[in-house]
């Protein structure tokens, strides 16, 4: 018995209508399920950007001595150029500037002692990753004109904990949302199916083949998928305009301005929730109805 196209949207559009409260019930269940993995997803996307933004925001300071001549300064900042752990350019600081940034933190009483010729130059240079920091100290330990290399260690070490502990849990949850809106969505089809089993039984006591019966019903579980994973990406849309409306200014304290996120970011999440709406929609029926077919 061929199944035509004109058959199965007459049937999908029919068994919708005629199973509407239950088909509420399975679009609503997509919808929620998917929403919470859509923001698990979403919220890893964000942590990703936050660590970015961090590590860009983390500096190691390469302190030259106040009596290094103007050839120890320039080798310093060629070998910095040639560092690959460092984002160029690094920026440099002259005795003026570090005398001027040093009357905002230090003390009145220390500064009055310390004059500008004694204060030292700096190169403040920007690691590719968190864990480069360490490098840019041994690779200038010991250095003729260098007198410290400083950075935020425990600082740095403190993010990369929270960074990949972050990234961990979000994905974890992801994962777990995912099976359970699986388990959910399944059970739901599975419940809608098993109200009409005694259709199917009388379709295949008139000769209908498994195929003939199974399209109609992976097509209805597909547009229960695909009208709940579409309400999904509406709210995971929302989530990222509140999320990047949080974090609308500059401060770089702001965790959700660190998480700010592009279009782009969160088009690809809607259209992972979209997928996985369909694909667990149109799966899930055809596995529902295979218990139905053995009659």
């Amino acid at each position: 018995m061929p199944v035509s196209v004109d058959y199965v949207a007459r049937e999908t559009a029919s068994n919708l209508w005629r199973n509407r409260l239950m088909t509420v019930a399975a679009v609503l269940t997509v919808a929620v399920s998917l929403t919470l993995v859509g923001a698990a997803l979403l919220l890893r996307q964000g942590a990703a950007n936050a660590s970015g933004q961090w590590e860009r925001g983390t500096q190691v300071t390469v302190w030259l001595k106040p009596a290094a001549n103007a050839q120890e300064i320039h080798a310093v900042g060629t070998q910095l150029a040639q560092l690959a752990y460092v984002r160029q350019p690094c920026a440099y600081w002259n005795k003026a500037r570090n005398f001027v940034e040093a009357r905002k933190l230090l003390p009145s009483d220390v500064l009055q002692a310390t004059t500008q010729s004694e204060m030292p130059t700096s190169y403040w240079c920007t690691p590719v990753q968190l864990s480069d920091a360490n490098q840019v100290i041994a690779a200038f330990r010991g250095t003729p004109g260098v007198l410290t290399v400083t950075a935020p260690l425990q600082q740095i070490h403190t993010e990369e904990k929270v960074i990949n502990v972050l990234k961990w849990v979000l994905l974890g949850i992801a994962v777990v949302l995912i099976v359970s809106a699986a388990v959910l969505i399944l059970n739901s089809i599975r419940m809608a199916i098993f109200a009409r089993r005694r259709e199917v039984s009388v379709m295949k006591l008139v000769g209908a083949t498994n195929w003939f019966i199974r399209v109609p019903f992976m097509s209805e579980g597909l547009i229960q998928g695909l009208l709940g994973s579409a309400f999904s990406a509406v709210a995971v849309y929302i989530l990222y305009l509140l999320i990047n409306h949080a974090g609308g200014g500059t401060d770089s304290s702001n965790v959700f301005s660190a998480m700010h996120m592009t279009g782009w970011e969160v088009f690809s999440t809607d259209v992972v929730v979209v997928f996985v709406g369909v694909l667990i929609g149109s799966l899930g029926s055809a596995i529902a109805i295979r218990r139905f077919l053995d009659v």
